[in-house]
């Protein structure tokens, strides 16, 4: 799967989380789920449990901690997806 069909599909998950004052468009890969998307932290868990199913890949638990920004979550999925 090529990096662009993996950042639209992934964008398309985190899009379904973000609050409505949030304008999708504008979302940036150094962008932090939480402190500038405005993600709660229960919503996190909803994601990764899309990323893995839209994916076919299991992210394990030491490594949702390391998943900050949009480009972390980016890099995770395509360094599973690699293996």
């Amino acid at each position: 799967m090529d990096k662009t069909k993996i950042q639209s599909e992934l964008l398309d998950i985190i899009d379904a989380y973000l609050p409505d004052e949030i304008d999708p468009s504008n979302i940036t890969f150094d962008q932090h789920l939480i402190n500038d998307l405005k993600i709660n932290s229960v919503h996190i868990v909803d994601i990764i449990l899309d990323i893995e199913e839209q994916f076919g890949i299991t992210i394990e638990d030491e490594s949702i901690g390391k998943i900050n920004t949009v480009g972390d979550a980016l890099e995770l999925v395509q360094s599973r997806i690699s293996k």
